[in-house]
């Protein structure tokens, strides 16, 4: 027997007003349940006094805490390996001169969500997943350490190669993603950092998101995982532990977006608003309970 906790992450809060928008409501509606506040992002200090009140509208303090609790995950971007990920991961991954550099970017934004929110984060990850990346997550790991944040993100999704609709561009970027995450495992290990048993998000982005694919996606990994548990001559209760990462929204309005920038296409399309729809269709919050699915944020875990 076994429960399954689903932590539903609205990443990249405070990117521009549309996407804080778009993911307060899918909070309010119950189809969120946990939110990635990107902090140098342009509407992130707007994002964080919206999340205090939506956390007293929906007034779940169990869940979320502390006033501005549901802000539980923290997404961080620095813009030169950002920009270096998007060209080529393996560019990046061969410098050993931003370590230095990029020690000292995250602990400041470490700092600026505590000064954004009043309080650390309990989860970190990396905006594109570059916190996987080769010359980067030892420094992560440290940094998580130092500062007692205790949860991340591994994005090892169950069953991503048997995924034909993703556009083999996307694929070659989700492979690479996979491979620095299956040598991070050990990394974040090492320092006494933890995530939920499973990671969904890649295979149901965008337009390929819908009611039935995330269905699929979490019934194929909880198959998956509980087919690997250790036999027990006594049936004994397991909690599974999943993230699944969306990002609901509007489309953003250039020139506001990102981190001073200005949007990427992905944030002005139709996708975003689409993402927001699927997410809170009655049918998907009944498919949670016939399941046996409670969502959660990561402090539940």
């Amino acid at each position: 027997m076994f429960q399954a906790k689903l932590i539903v992450t609205g990443d990249d809060f405070g990117y521009c007003p549309q996407r804080n928008q778009g993911i307060v409501e899918c909070f309010l509606a119950g189809a969120v349940s946990n939110v990635s506040l990107l902090v140098n992002g342009s509407a992130a200090a707007d994002a964080a006094k919206l999340a205090t009140r939506a956390s007293e509208t929906r007034a779940v303090s169990g869940l979320f805490g502390m006033n501005i609790e549901p802000l539980g995950t923290w997404c961080w971007k620095e813009h030169h390996l950002t920009h270096c990920i998007q060209r080529n991961r393996k560019v990046q991954s061969r410098s050993r001169t931003l370590l230095c550099p990029v020690k000292q970017e995250l602990k400041a934004q470490v700092d600026l969500f505590h000064e954004l929110t009043g309080h650390l984060p309990p989860h970190m990850d990396g905006h594109q997943h570059i916190h996987v990346l080769p010359k980067v997550r030892h420094v992560f790991a440290e940094v998580l350490e130092e500062y007692g944040i205790e949860y991340t993100r591994v994005p090892i999704e169950p069953g991503l190669h048997n995924c034909d609709w993703i556009e083999p561009s996307l694929m070659d970027f989700y492979v690479g993603v996979e491979e620095d995450s299956l040598k991070t495992v050990d990394v974040f290990t090492k320092h006494g950092i933890r995530w939920p048993d499973i990671y969904i998000g890649l295979s149901t982005m965008g337009k390929n998101m819908s009611v039935s694919a995330i269905q699929n996606a979490i019934d194929t990994a909880i198959v998956e995982f509980t087919s690997k548990m250790p036999a027990h001559p006594v049936p004994q209760r397991r909690t599974v532990t999943i993230e699944l990462m969306v990002h609901p929204g509007y489309p953003s309005v250039p020139p506001i977006g990102g981190c001073g920038e200005g949007p990427d296409d992905f944030s002005q399309s139709w996708e975003r608003l689409h993402e927001l729809q699927t997410l809170i269709r009655p049918e998907l919050q009944s498919h949670y309970k016939t399941r046996n699915i409670q969502l959660c944020s990561f402090k539940d875990l």
